[in-house]
């Protein structure tokens, strides 16, 4: 998984992150509401661990900007105070998938991230992406352009998938390496060279560019 913690108590966020990374998780971390929006707007995570007090924007707050502002569905694990018996249902109108009462056992915190990541993965799986003449199939893994099957190899494919569920979110270089190889990223030229086989499989027959490169920063899928 690819977990955002967004927590302001820098031994906590640290112990957190600390044992997700060493279960093979990778992690990123925002001490503020403010950063951890921004991260969690800008980048696609697994889950995201957010705490409710946090300076610049509090946890509820942010959670309601999540879905309703920012329309992102990534799940939300909640971390609440023990009597904090309002702040869980608030939490959970807002938005939130399900919380967890400080003190906690990490194992717990892993095993709910991991069934929220289930859920979304099955939730969203079954559903075919479209962006213009584009579509994709998650559950045959099969992807046309008007009308005509195109023939991808694996990781294209699954670059194409990438892109599509972030359309048009620009997508940087960073989390499609990531999609694809975990934290053994490989070489630069690795990657510029699938997109070219997945560029070519979509204009092949002279249609209309949908992949944009945003040089030094990542790609885009849209019909603009």
């Amino acid at each position: 998984m690819h977990v955002l913690v967004i927590e302001d108590n820098p031994d906590l966020a640290a112990n957190v992150c600390d044992f997700l990374e060493a279960k093979g998780h990778s992690t990123d971390t925002a001490g503020d509401g403010i950063t951890g929006l921004h991260l969690a707007v800008t980048h696609d995570y697994d889950a995201i661990v957010l705490d409710v007090m946090l300076p610049g924007m509090d946890g509820i707050s942010l959670c309601h900007r999540l879905r309703d502002q920012a329309l992102r569905d990534t799940p939300v694990l909640m971390l609440t105070a023990r009597d904090a018996l309002d702040d869980r249902v608030a939490g959970l109108e807002c938005g939130a998938d399900d919380y967890v009462v400080k003190p906690f056992a990490l194992r717990e915190l892993e095993a709910r991230l991991k069934a929220l990541s289930r859920r979304a993965r099955g939730a969203s799986s079954a559903a075919v992406l479209r962006v213009a003449d584009l579509e994709f199939d998650p559950g045959l893994m099969q992807a046309r352009r008007a009308g005509r099957v195109l023939c991808l190899p694996p990781i294209p494919l699954k670059l194409l998938e990438t892109l599509m569920r972030a359309a048009p979110r620009v997508v940087k270089r960073e989390e499609l390496e990531r999609s694809i190889w975990g934290d053994q990223l490989p070489d630069s030229d690795v990657l510029r060279a699938h997109m070219h086989v997945l560029r070519n499989t979509l204009e092949g027959f002279g249609e209309v560019a949908l992949i944009h490169t945003l040089r030094g920063i990542g790609y885009r899928l849209a019909a603009d």
